[in-house]
């Protein structure tokens, strides 16, 4: 049995590029870790807001807004963008294959810069348009939940590709692992929902939706399944979403 804590680090080491000393960790690990996704998009958002506190005081909620996307670019090392912006780049390919060669590519194209450009604005759009104290609340829980609704893709999709940088959760999420995930998402949406009120998670929780599922019907009617790509892109849509689905109660 895979140790909680090992998986714990591997999501970690996966999903951030903050470097933590530890032993070598198996496949099985690996394996186990979307478990830990949402606690670790957590932790994530919580960077965000720790920096978005000097931006709030240096210049109002503009400057705490790119404070905190910078902060969390910095911690996964644009991970989840890049994969937005290769989604982009593959979607005008007439064939699947041609479409994962594209995304596979590291230049970035015109439609994934559009789509990062235009992905990046919003979320400082949304976050300065928030009153400071949401916005800090919004941060650990949408960074949380859009790491759930990549956990979901893996669980319920087919990965796409024969190798590629997903394959240690290719062969989807154990049960075990996913009750983990679900558990933790749930905890963060209850917590939010006793801050902001039912009215205003409602709203968040079904911009995140809708995001899960613009984000799929992208990738999913071309490859038939998913790539890692296709998991920072929903991972992307999704955070954007729950900010936009808050803004709409306010």
């Amino acid at each position: 049995m895979t140790n909680p804590l090992a998986a714990f680090l591997a999501a970690w080491m996966f999903l951030t590029r903050i470097p933590v000393r530890t032993k070598a960790l198996s496949d099985a690990d690996f394996e186990a870790s979307p478990g830990f996704y949402p606690l670790v998009g957590m932790l994530i958002g919580m960077i965000g807001a720790l920096a978005f506190l000097p931006g709030w005081m240096i210049g109002g909620g503009f400057i705490a807004a790119i404070f905190a996307c910078a902060a969390t670019l910095l911690a996964t090392g644009a991970f989840h963008e890049d994969g937005l912006a290769d989604l982009f780049d593959g979607l005008g390919a007439s064939t699947p294959e041609r479409m994962m060669e594209i995304m596979r590519d590291s230049r970035i194209g015109t439609f994934g810069a559009a789509a990062l450009f235009v992905a990046l604005g919003l979320k400082v759009a949304a976050l300065a348009a928030m009153p400071p104290v949401l916005a800090l609340a919004a941060l650990p829980v949408a960074h949380g939940l859009s790491r759930l609704s990549a956990v979901v893709v893996i669980a319920t999709s087919t990965y796409a590709r024969p190798e590629g940088i997903a394959k240690p959760v290719a062969a989807g999420v154990a049960r075990s692992a996913l009750i983990v995930a679900a558990l933790s998402g749930v905890a963060a949406l209850a917590a939010f929902g006793i801050f902001t009120g039912m009215g205003a998670t409602v709203c968040a929780l079904v911009g995140l939706c809708m995001g899960h599922l613009a984000t799929r019907l992208l990738f999913e009617r071309k490859l038939g399944g998913y790539t890692g790509d296709c998991l920072g892109a929903v991972q992307q849509l999704s955070e954007i979403g729950f900010y936009l689905g808050l803004l709409s109660w306010l």
